[in-house]
């Protein structure tokens, strides 16, 4: 039985368990299969990794305090985050992965960095 490459269909020469023949074309059969063909999907995790990397350089002490404005300034969008956490208070903490935020009196945010565990 002879076997063959999935991405270029050339002839697989080697181990028997071996799948593509080459590292280019096993990169590239993977990269097709990972690629996010919708462009929402591309705009979202964008969007999302844009949100986090805004986050991530305002809250350098893992707890800070900043305003609507410096977040708007530098391109954050507060439709965007990943996940949200309700406090026995009653306070809601919008989450981009482990970057938080919760919003204060006068447009004070306060930002904050959580532990995740998976």
């Amino acid at each position: 039985m002879e076997r063959t490459c999935p991405e270029c269909g050339d002839k697989l020469i080697g181990r028997a368990d071996k799948k593509f023949c080459s590292d280019a074309c096993r990169n590239a059969h993977n990269n097709a299969l990972n690629k996010d063909n919708k462009n929402l999907l591309r705009n979202v995790n964008n969007r999302l990794r844009k949100n986090y990397r805004i986050l991530e350089a305002l809250n350098i002490n893992d707890k800070t305090k900043v305003q609507k404005e410096t977040l708007l300034k530098h391109g954050f969008n507060f439709k965007f985050y990943t996940s949200q956490y309700v406090t026995k208070t009653g306070n809601t903490y919008n989450y981009v992965y482990d970057q938080g935020y919760l919003e204060l009196d006068n447009d004070w945010y306060l930002l904050v960095k959580t532990e995740q565990i998976l």
